[in-house]
């Protein structure tokens, strides 16, 4: 257990972000950063950069913000590689996107033109929907595994970084579960030496990432690092791993909206959501096997949030219901419509209609960011295996064996910051307040 006021190593030198994937979120990710570095936009949506953070009482009058409270890398001193089924560089794969502006990305193409993919773990049973030519080729999975590491090892010898996160912001793999071959990490290293059919691409990714000494954040629904194996060596390698699938549109507004219903103490009878959306993940996600993966995480969230065993007469009944559906005209302008059926006093009947018309990966930017330097902090803090405390940006938390997982964004803001307070000693901040009127 890491003690309050533990000692974090500092953030010396340069953090490299191995971003898996260098689609639509990546390429917006880096370049938001790349022109906050140029000074062009500022990181809206980024706790780390914007948010700030009580110390004390509220007399006491200490906000800080996050970034100058916590040890946290600088984003000047982020350096990005990148693997992709396509041969695109950043540039490239952004203007194929078409989630920024002509003039946005022109500003910053040559940053951008630098990044070019190194080629990728794929398989196609698990992605049906798209394929590409930049891909690796091996004899086994641990052939691929170890090409994987070599890369990263070659990464870090290029860059100079000192060092390094990991994030998935690739596709949405096939739905899997977990079997004998995810139990124990012999049996998961025994399953790469024969290639075994239940080992996901993310899985060999995360497997590399552990084994080089990095941290990894899963940001799609991909079971990936919630099987044992993987976890057992993360917790031998002493180093954080969270997940999984970024909460951006339309779950993020079931965290926000269904915890305030439910302080009311007003009844749901339906939940009916619908998604349309025209990019690379629209059309991944036009896979039955791939949606759902998909579908898993978004449906796990209403049912933890409400509680329907404890609260019967209110979500018992609840029907829930969700539908993605791919239409290449929106490109990544995704579409969220939800209706949700209430009812309130005497059982009389209500309806809220919300439709969000987001920006997927303008949600998704952001969260990237957070993710990676709460990592690297995590790491240089001595914090291994589960990351309960970044439940705020997922979709499907990852907890500990035996709970469930928070979904309310506001105890899981809570949770983040009380732990950040912890790390630097401060004292936890309940929200009593009754000592101000004793």
């Amino acid at each position: 257990m890491i003690e309050k006021g533990t000692k974090i190593q500092p953030a010396e030198g340069k953090l490299g972000i191995l971003l898996v994937g260098l689609g639509a979120v990546s390429t917006t990710f880096i370049a938001g950063v790349e022109a906050a570095k140029l000074k062009r936009s500022k990181l809206i949506g980024s706790l780390t950069q914007m948010g700030h953070i009580r110390l004390g009482k509220r007399t006491d009058k200490k906000n800080p913000l996050i970034k100058d409270f916590v040890p946290l890398a600088k984003v000047e001193d982020l350096v990005f590689g990148a693997w992709d089924i396509f041969p695109d560089n950043a540039y490239e794969a952004a203007a194929k996107a078409q989630v920024l502006k002509y003039e946005d990305l022109e500003a910053l193409k040559p940053a951008l033109e630098k990044i070019k993919p190194m080629t990728a773990v794929f398989d196609q049973a698990y992605i049906k929907n798209i394929s590409g030519p930049n891909v690796k080729t091996g004899k086994n999975k641990l052939d691929l595994a170890q090409q994987l590491i070599a890369d990263i090892e070659n990464f870090k010898k290029t860059t100079g970084v000192n060092r390094m996160v990991m994030i998935w912001c690739g596709s949405t793999e096939a739905f899997i579960q977990n079997s004998e071959v995810h139990l124990n990490l012999a049996a998961f290293e025994k399953g790469l030496e024969a290639s075994d059919a239940r080992i996901a691409p993310s899985m060999i990714y995360a497997y590399a990432a552990l084994k080089s000494g990095v941290g990894y954040c899963n940001g799609a629904p991909n079971l990936t690092v919630d099987v044992p194996a993987i976890q057992q060596l993360a917790l031998e390698k002493k180093l954080p791993i969270s997940g999984k699938d970024f909460k951006t549109g339309q779950t993020l507004m079931k965290t926000v909206l269904a915890p305030g219903l439910k302080a009311r103490m007003l009844g749901i009878d339906g939940w009916f959501s619908a998604n349309i959306l025209g990019n690379r993940d629209g059309e991944v996600l036009d896979d039955p096997d791939s949606f759902k993966t998909k579908e898993e995480s978004k449906l796990s969230v209403l049912e933890t949030l409400l509680q329907p065993d404890q609260y019967p007469d209110l979500y018992g009944n609840l029907y829930h219901k969700v539908r993605i559906h791919y239409y290449p005209p929106r490109g990544d302008n995704k579409e969220g419509w939800d209706n949700i059926d209430i009812f309130g006093w005497m059982g009389y009947k209500m309806q809220i209609k919300l439709d969000f018309l987001c920006r997927d990966s303008i949600l998704a930017a952001p969260l990237v960011l957070d993710l990676v330097l709460f990592t690297d902090l995590a790491q240089r803090a001595g914090m291994k295996g589960i990351q309960e405390w970044l439940s705020f940006y997922y979709k499907s938390p990852m907890v500990a064996e035996g709970l469930y997982p928070e979904h309310n964004l506001f105890i899981q803001e809570m949770k983040l910051k009380n732990t950040l307070r912890y790390l630097m000693g401060e004292d936890q901040i309940t929200h009593l307040g009754i000592e101000y009127y004793e």
